[in-house]
């Protein structure tokens, strides 16, 4: 599933920037960034298992506002001097496009019957035993 495999993606990124914050002694903001950004996969993955659409939505619902926590996170962080704009300026852009990508994803599962079990084969839903998805 994109959707799922880009949030690992940007979550690794982000865990890069909480390793930076520690380095700087700023460990409870760096906890905060790890958890929000582990969220946002996590709620993607855990939606997956949802029996229906309207709790899948629901699932993405929580990873879109741990994006946008990760978001406000990083400005603050940089307005502080605590990251360098740089270091974040990809970041916000990939975060802007998870947004949007849940945006559509949620509006999709909820045009659809909202009580409708998940169809697992039209969702994409990720497969465990194919360690090759992480590539």
């Amino acid at each position: 599933m994109e959707i799922w495999r880009r949030g690992v993606a940007v979550g690794r990124r982000l865990c890069r920037v909480a390793d930076c914050l520690e380095e700087r002694r700023q460990y409870r903001f760096a906890e905060q960034l790890r958890a929000a950004a582990l969220s946002i996969s996590n709620n993607i993955a855990e939606g997956s298992g949802a029996f229906s659409n309207r709790d899948f939505a629901n699932f993405i619902a929580i990873a879109h506002k741990s994006t946008y926590e990760c978001a406000s996170m990083l400005l603050f962080f940089c307005e502080d001097g605590l990251i360098e704009k740089n270091l974040i300026e990809d970041l916000l852009d990939e975060l802007n496009q998870q947004t949007k990508m849940q945006f559509v994803f949620r509006k999709r599962l909820l045009q659809q019957s909202p009580n409708t079990p998940v169809i697992k084969e039209d969702a994409g839903i990720y497969d465990f035993s194919q360690s090759s998805q992480l590539d």
